[in-house]
């Protein structure tokens, strides 16, 4: 279970004017350290506005933020608060903005492990953020038979934000889960 502490972080190595990136150095079980990257970017579907995407991890091959590595980190407690701790700085800092954060798991475990982080330290964060689940949903039309399409022809999907429903079952994870400042 990952606890957050938003007073237990690690100092940021480097940060962007616009708190959009930063490093930090993340102590690794085996005594080493990895320098972990955090990016805050526009999240691209036009049905989630002022919504950015944070994406974070180490660098890859390809120099591109590598979420899908397994990284054995000495604190992941304390990596979960640091990155947590400068999405809410960047919130802040664009505090008349009224954006949002969302964060999508790459695969099922990291969804079930983010889902459970909510989950878990929702008291601890309600008087900072407020936490919404989504879901994508393609409308049914009215003549029963076909779906509502995209301009290709294609299904359209739309997210559904709900509130974060802390008995929902773990099994059934959202898509997507967004925060924004508790104001």
């Amino acid at each position: 279970m990952i606890k957050i502490d938003l007073d237990d972080t690690y100092d940021a190595v480097s940060a962007s004017e616009d708190f959009k990136r930063f490093t930090f150095i993340s102590p690794l079980k085996d005594s080493t350290n990895l320098e972990m990257h955090v990016l805050i970017s526009e999240h691209p579907d036009p049905f989630l506005p002022n919504v950015f995407n944070l994406a974070f991890g180490p660098l890859g091959d390809d120099n591109e933020i590598n979420d899908s590595i397994a990284v054995p980190h000495h604190n992941i407690n304390k990596v979960f608060s640091t990155i947590l701790l400068f999405a809410i700085t960047f919130l802040e800092v664009n505090k008349e903005e009224n954006y949002s954060i969302g964060i999508d798991g790459s695969d099922e475990r990291r969804a079930y492990l983010y889902h459970r982080m909510f989950r878990y330290n929702s008291d601890t964060l309600s008087d900072t953020i407020v936490t919404v689940g989504v879901d994508w949903y393609v409308k049914l039309l009215r003549n029963g038979t076909d779906i509502e399409r995209d301009s290709d022809g294609l299904p359209l999907f739309k997210p559904r934000p709900e509130p974060f429903d802390l008995k929902r079952n773990p099994r059934d994870l959202y898509r997507y889960y967004i925060f924004s400042l508790n104001i």
